[in-house]
């Protein structure tokens, strides 16, 4: 098979994101840790439940919206559990399934933590950008989202926000 190799301007537009996705990360988590003590990862599960109705959501259901496996977010959970920013609970609509609910303590922390956070993504990345380029970013999310979800099982995660004005 011939392998269709990227040309000079691919190739520069990957490298670039690459090194995004690479140090972003980084810097989203040093910031969080440093000021909030939590995690970037412990930060969006916070965040994730701060958003839903009474703070609360199915382990399955957050899982799927901070796209972790079980294991991984049963092992955050139970740090944020420890630390009394979370609780579980057996779901009342089905025994089976399990609930986490944001605790006072943790949406004291989701508040704490959040113009820390914001003012670090508005610092790296959208004070960088002009408004034209905001948009561009946004066509060019959905572009690549459009090819790693083409089942648009996560769409309702990463277009939330598209009405906000």
């Amino acid at each position: 098979m011939d392998t269709p190799w990227l040309d000079g301007p691919q190739l520069r537009a990957w490298i670039r994101l690459r090194g995004v996705l690479e140090l972003l990360p980084g810097a989203l988590d040093a910031q969080l840790r440093r000021d909030a003590d939590v995690t970037e990862f412990e930060y969006y599960v916070l965040a994730m439940l701060s958003e839903a109705p009474d703070r609360t959501l199915r382990m399955t259901e957050l899982a799927r919206q901070t796209n972790a496996t079980l294991p991984r977010l049963s092992h955050v959970v139970t740090r944020l559990e420890a630390r009394g920013l979370v609780e579980r609970f057996p779901c009342p609509e089905d025994r089976r399934a399990t609930n986490a609910r944001l605790t006072e303590a943790g949406w004291a922390k989701v508040r704490e933590a959040a113009p820390g956070h914001v003012a670090n993504v508005r610092q790296h990345v959208v004070d960088a950008l002009t408004a034209e380029q905001i948009d561009q970013l946004a066509a060019i999310g959905d572009a690549i989202l459009s090819k790693l979800d083409p089942t648009g099982s996560m769409a309702a995660i990463y277009t939330r926000y598209d009405e906000v004005p």
